[in-house]
């Protein structure tokens, strides 16, 4: 049966959301998506309808939604976006007869699942496909750390959402005890996400000027990334290597603890650095595993290339809930 459904993506920045089409229990097309800045509207509603004004016409009464928190009890409190959603009232505040709620990694997880191969680009180590049997590993840095988890077996799968981007950040040489020792007295608990993660390049920025007793500014994070990237500043620079280091050193922690097969790095800001990652240290960090390098080595690490893996994921979870 073919179905027209919204497909949305809420981050913590962005509110992302598109019209899908479903066919035969898959996502036969997704159309150009809308993307509005939640600091802009007040609540899901507000922006639902913002969506609706600006593409004309009546929405679909059917719905995929991704949002960027745990998907459990009667309030969903996004980790970093100040709206509140309640999932009992969202059917009649959003017009919907039926819709999926998954974690916004969760999305990515099951994008994963059904893209073609050929939406993923090679990153480290061997060049092979992702497995059809396992657990495959997904991460991706953004607004906060998201990680999750795909298994495959027996032509199935299952996605398992997780809140693995709030592990203890592990500093692993000098450099990162200091990064580490500044961002305790800030926040006592430092997670993996207040370091890797699009504002954790500015954390480590901050704590590499405090290093070498340099007084800088405070600065715009799209600013600082543009920075880093282009080689405008040495410091910054240097902070964008340390990040990819970190990364390396988390994302096979991550691996590790799943039993993962292979691991995929997703979200715009990991398709973004994706050629610098490359050659960067975060393979090195990756396999850097003790007794376990030789295993990590033999992992395919791959990018997800599609540019919207979160709303092509949205709306694979509700053609797969609903296909059943």
């Amino acid at each position: 049966m073919r179905q027209e459904i919204v497909a949305a993506d809420i981050g913590g920045t962005h509110a992302r959301f598109a019209i899908a089409l479903i066919d035969g229990g898959q996502v036969a097309a997704l159309d150009e998506p809308v993307t509005l800045k939640t600091a802009d509207h007040a609540s899901l509603q507000t922006a639902w309808e913002a969506f609706g004004a600006r593409i004309g016409g009546t929405l679909p009464r059917a719905a995929g939604i991704a949002i960027a928190a745990p998907i459990a009890g009667e309030t969903l409190k996004l980790t970093n976006n100040p709206w509140v959603i309640h999932p009992a009232t969202l059917p009649a505040q959003l017009g919907l007869d039926r819709h999926v709620l998954v974690n916004d990694f969760g999305a990515v997880g099951h994008a994963v699942a059904t893209l073609p191969q050929s939406q993923f680009r090679h990153l480290a180590g061997p060049d092979l496909p992702l497995p059809e049997t396992g657990v495959i590993s997904v991460i991706g840095p953004g607004t906060g750390l998201g990680v999750a988890s795909v298994v495959r077996a027996q032509g199935h799968y299952h996605v398992i959402e997780t809140e693995g981007g709030h592990v203890e950040f592990p500093a692993l040489d000098s450099i990162e005890d200091a990064i580490l020792a500044r961002l305790r007295r800030q926040f006592t608990r430092v997670s993996a996400e207040r370091v890797v993660s699009g504002p954790g390049l500015g954390a480590i920025y901050q704590s590499l000027a405090a290093l070498e007793n340099r007084s800088v500014a405070e600065r715009d994070d799209a600013q600082l990334w543009a920075s880093a990237l282009e080689g405008r500043d040495s410091l910054a620079a240097a902070a964008f290597e340390r990040f990819c280091l970190s990364f390396g050193t988390v994302a096979g922690d991550i691996v590790l603890a799943q039993g993962g097969k292979a691991l995929v790095i997703a979200g715009g800001l990991g398709l973004r650095i994706g050629d610098r990652l490359g050659q960067s240290g975060f393979a090195m960090r990756f396999a850097a595993k003790g007794r376990f390098r030789h295993l990590m080595e033999s992992l395919p690490v791959r990018i997800i290339t599609h540019p919207q893996p979160g709303l092509f994921g949205a709306a694979a979870a509700f053609a797969r809930e609903f296909a059943r």
